[in-house]
This record gives structure tokens, sequence and C-alpha cells, in this order.
């Protein structure tokens, strides 16, 4: 009888946190990475209702000087946010009108420089973890508020994750882009070395070359 109250503990734990996943996937978004030729400008749509707020991630990963000018554009063609030449932003905004909002990444400003930029849109306010939590009169139960101390570290442990895989693939873009530069500079070392060693043996060469003057006989 004793071992049986705490199985039943865990299986109501167990299926509070299912219901938190579930309530947690009604939150609407998008996370992506993308190439950004030179001279180009990557836009992207999202259809939004009225009130509703939306949030913008972005990061340059790679390329130049890890930079990219970014606005956003509500349905009536007001600019409402704009940055330029942002290695990384982020951007909160409650709609005040219903239609598309468009964001767009741009890297016109460069000529030759690729980037690979990274981001997050998310729709919608994140839906509360318990029912009627913002207006319950009592304490959380200690089981409720094991769950929420779990969704809050879940929560962290995503953003970390985020986090140190864009850093992870920063860094790696860096040592590859470090990797060429040394191949190219040690190939070049290479060739001025046998060109001049080869001009040095030439040199050497002529110094010990024997010069015989040329000896006309004049017959009478």
């Amino acid at each position: 009888m004793g071992s049986e109250a705490p199985r039943a503990s865990s299986f109501q734990m167990l299926l509070l946190l299912f219901l938190l996943l579930l309530r947690a996937e009604r939150l609407r978004g998008a996370e992506l990475t993308f190439e950004l030729p030179d001279n180009a400008k990557q836009c992207f749509h999202e259809e939004v209702e009225q009130g509703v707020k939306f949030s913008l991630d972005y990061q340059v990963i790679t390329g130049g000087h890890y930079d990219v000018d970014c606005y956003v554009e509500d349905p009536v063609g007001n600019i409402i946010y704009r940055e330029t030449k942002k290695q990384y932003d982020s951007f909160t905004y409650r709609t005040e009108v219903k239609g598309v909002y468009q964001f767009c990444f741009s890297n016109e400003f460069s000529t030759f420089s690729h980037k690979t930029v990274y981001f997050d849109f998310q729709v919608g306010d994140e839906p509360p973890i318990l029912p009627d939590m913002g207006n319950r009169v009592t304490a959380l139960t200690q089981m409720e508020s094991a769950c929420v101390t779990i969704h809050e570290a879940l929560k962290t442990v995503i953003d970390s994750q985020t986090h140190y895989r864009l850093r992870e693939a920063q860094d790696r873009a860096r040592a590859e882009d470090l990797n060429s530069r040394v191949s190219y500079w040690s190939v070049g070392e290479t060739i001025a070395l046998f060109v001049v060693s080869f001009s040095q043996v030439l040199l050497l060469k002529s110094f010990f070359t024997e010069k015989r003057p040329m000896n006309r006989a004049v017959h009478s």
C-alpha cells in the first residue's frame, strides 16, 4: 500500500508534464539558418492577427564583418524596425493591424562577402504553464511547483543549446577561414623559396663560369 502512493504521484507528475508540453506547442514560430549572398536581400512573410505579440531574434554566423541590415514592415508599409550592420539583435512588437508582416535581411552593402544568417521568429504569447495560473489565490502544490521549475529549466537549456550551437558554427567557420589562409600563405612561401633558391644557384654558377677570350689569327 505504501508503494502505490509514490507511483500515483509520479504518474500524475508525468501526466502534468505531458500536458504542459502539449500547451507549449501552441506558440507558433519559425527557426531558420540561410545563406545571404553579396549584393542580395532576402525577405520573409508571416500573417499575424491584431493585438498579437511577435519576436524576432537574429545573428550573423559567418561572412565579412558578421553584420547585416534588417528591417520589419507592417501590412500598411510602415517600417516598425530598422537596424544597419548589426551582428545580432532582438525585436519584440505587439501588432496594431491584422495582415502580412514582412522582415528582410539585406547584404546589399557588401560587394564580395557572403553571409550566413540565423533567425528565430515567434508569434503569440506563451500560454500559462498551469491552467488559471494567473487567477489563482492559493499557493501552488509541491508537484505544480516542481513542474514550473522543470519548465523554466528546460527553457534555459534550450536557449543555451541554441547559443552554443551558433557559437560553435561561428568558431568553426573562423577556423576554416584561418586554415585556408594559412594554406595559401604556405604555398606562396614555398613558391618564393624555390624561386629564390633557383636564382641563387644561377648567380653562384655565373661567378665560377670561366670566360675564354676569343683569339683571332691574322694571316698575312
